[in-house]
């Protein structure tokens, strides 16, 4: 007996899949930001629990929307199966548009806004049962049987049959038990539809080589024109399309006027495979900076950084066309409130140590991109760019931890949602050097 219960326990092992080197959750729900026709919104994709079955599909807005609906058209890569709808952004409960997928794996998700197109890869899974569980079901269904076969078998005056069929009831409970204690254990296989598991170079791939162009190439001020984001492999020189989405967008694009006056922090369309863009308007002349965070799957986060020129006189009718001083402002048409300048802590910055930031809210804050609150820092010349998250400290006072890395002056910007809109708080910080 104990060496029949050694042997299914090491089934119940032998029966797990090896954890994935990206593990995939079946049943949640995938968020990806996305700027477009001039909104900021959140496109939700709801967990789905079966196939073929419904999938459900809403866009969060992050300001009033009075624009037409967001049309949607969902396409299996494997058949090219392709169902349509639409979605109403919504300030902060969306109606949820109801779409029905036939099968798991690889799907894109076409968003269509005014006249911009975005195509959002992402794929369908539904938790897969493990072996486990068929041990489980299996064990008691095999001791039940048994067990009814030896009563009628002890009924029969057969007590020695009886019992050798009391003894087989009593292992397949013990698999059934065993497997119950083990099950949490083991690790859990891949759900359908998933990635299959490709063993990587030593290392992870290569970082992504950027490009980062204008179209046009030289825009006016007052003009719209696109950032356009180029990605290819530095190995192979193909497009890099395999992007992990971190911190609910594909990408994370801030684009900064040479004195800081003109800051936007948006999240492009992928337009097609390696190809990021999305569309600005810049009111005054000079050089623009774009930095621009990503993530490759089994590669890690980078930063690529590109600049570009708008020429021409200033247009006054634009946002930041008529910026004035010395402060840095928000030019983005997000909000910017009001109030007591953010507090530092301690109140002189010193490079290499970190410092706290306290920015109080306008009013109750609602997470964007998943959290309270961000923190983005470029040095004064653009050549270093910093994002960090708010803490979670909760109410409406936001606490932010940074560390400079050298001496200089810094420009800075707290961002926030608000129930109807995203707050920039701009503020310089000048930063000492450290004592020796």
């Amino acid at each position: 007996m104990i060496r029949l219960l050694c042997l299914v326990a090491v089934l119940v092992l032998a029966c797990a899949a090896p954890a994935a080197a990206h593990n995939v959750s079946a049943g949640a729900d995938l968020r990806i930001a996305q700027t477009i026709a001039g909104m900021e919104v959140t496109v939700v994709v709801k967990g789905t629990t079966r196939v073929p079955g419904p999938l459900r599909i809403g866009v969060i807005a992050f300001e009033p929307v009075t624009g037409p609906p967001v049309e949607l058209a969902v396409r299996s890569v494997e058949d090219g199966r392709t169902v349509t709808g639409v979605a109403r952004p919504a300030l902060r409960d969306p109606q949820y548009t109801e779409l029905r997928v036939e099968r798991t794996g690889p799907h894109e998700l076409t968003l269509r806004a005014g006249n911009e197109v975005a195509v959002v890869p992402f794929r369908v899974l539904v938790e897969r049962g493990s072996g486990a569980e068929l041990l489980i079901y299996g064990g008691f269904f095999v001791a039940g049987l048994l067990l009814v076969g030896g009563l009628l078998t002890g009924a029969m005056a057969r007590p020695g049959r009886a019992m050798a069929v009391s003894g087989g009831a009593a292992v397949g409970l013990t698999v059934a038990v065993m497997a119950i204690v083990f099950e949490p254990m083991l690790p859990a296989g891949p759900p359908d539809g998933a990635a299959p598991v490709v063993t990587s170079q030593a290392g992870g791939r290569p970082f992504v080589q950027g490009r980062v162009t204008t179209v046009p190439a030289r825009p006016a001020p007052g003009e719209e024109f696109t950032v356009r984001v180029d990605l290819v492999d530095g190995s192979t020189g193909r497009p890099v399309d395999d992007l992990a989405v971190h911190h609910e967008a594909l990408a994370h694009v801030v684009v900064t006027s040479e004195d800081g006056r003109f800051f936007r922090h948006v999240h492009p369309l992928r337009t097609a495979a390696g190809r990021l863009e999305v569309r600005l308007r810049a009111g005054r002349a000079g050089t623009y900076t774009a930095h621009v965070e990503l993530e490759r799957e089994d590669s890690g986060g980078q930063l690529l950084t590109g600049r570009f020129s708008v020429v021409g006189a200033a247009d006054p009718a634009t946002p930041g066309g008529g910026a004035d001083g010395t402060e840095p402002a928000a030019t983005d048409g997000t909000g910017q409130e009001p109030g007591a300048p953010p507090r530092m802590s301690p109140a002189e910055p010193v490079a290499g140590r970190p410092v706290t930031v306290e920015v109080d809210a306008a009013g109750p804050v609602r997470p964007w991109l998943g959290m309270g609150g961000h923190l983005i820092v470029r040095s004064q010349d653009g050549d270093f760019l910093g994002h960090v998250h708010e803490m979670g400290s909760g109410g409406s006072r936001l606490r932010f931890t940074f560390g400079f890395p050298e001496a200089g002056r810094y420009l800075a910007w707290a961002q926030y949602a608000l129930a109807d809109r995203i707050v920039t708080v701009p503020f310089t910080v000048d930063v000492a050097e450290a004592a020796r």
